[in-house]
């Protein structure tokens, strides 16, 4: 069960890191349409709505390595103070709503992604590209959230239990362990 946390831990720091250099093509084509805006007095029509579609796959694609490092929003002010003992206490108890989220995700987005795939959905735009390889990584994403969420469960509850966390498992800061 180990090796597959881990090989679950390593796929989603991977994808995370493939998915960091989706910024410079995005950085690139904003720039372009910058720089034809000045030079020709108008953007190409493809430039914007491309670098949209890339930021699309790079915002949800990356989910997973943030449940990794731990990284997503929370609200510090109470929580930041706890032990790592009582940190995970209130993630394991407050986890059924990570579930439920990720549950209307993979379902809403999976739905959407196989009707966008079945007709070949396009942007509608003028340049019209391709659109359902983006909706597609909805719920590829949130299957990876998914699967990384168990882990985290699974760290949370060795957490409590005041044992040691794999690193290369369960995260850097899960590996810290309990402080009593």
């Amino acid at each position: 069960m180990l090796k597959v946390a881990r090989a679950i831990t390593q796929l989603n720091i991977r994808i995370a890191y493939v998915a960091a250099w989706l910024i410079a093509p995005i950085f690139l084509l904003l720039m372009a349409d910058v720089i034809m805006r000045y030079l020709v007095g108008s953007a190409a029509v493809w430039t914007a709505e491309f670098a949209q579609l890339i930021f699309g796959v790079y915002a949800v694609i990356a989910g997973g390595y943030l449940l990794v490092e731990r990284a997503h929003v929370n609200v510090d002010i109470i929580y930041g103070r706890f032990s790592p003992a009582n940190k995970a206490k209130v993630d394991l108890a407050t986890s059924f709503l990570f579930f439920l989220f990720l549950g209307v995700l993979i379902y809403q987005g999976t739905d959407m992604a196989w009707e966008s795939a079945a007709k070949f959905e396009t942007s509608s735009s003028i340049w019209n590209p391709q659109i359902w390889p983006v909706k597609l990584a909805i719920p590829i994403a949130g299957v990876l959230l998914l699967l990384q969420g168990l882990i985290r469960i699974a760290s949370d509850v060795r957490t409590v239990m005041g044992l040691h966390n794999d690193p290369e498992t369960f995260g850097k800061q899960a590996a810290e362990g309990p402080s009593h």
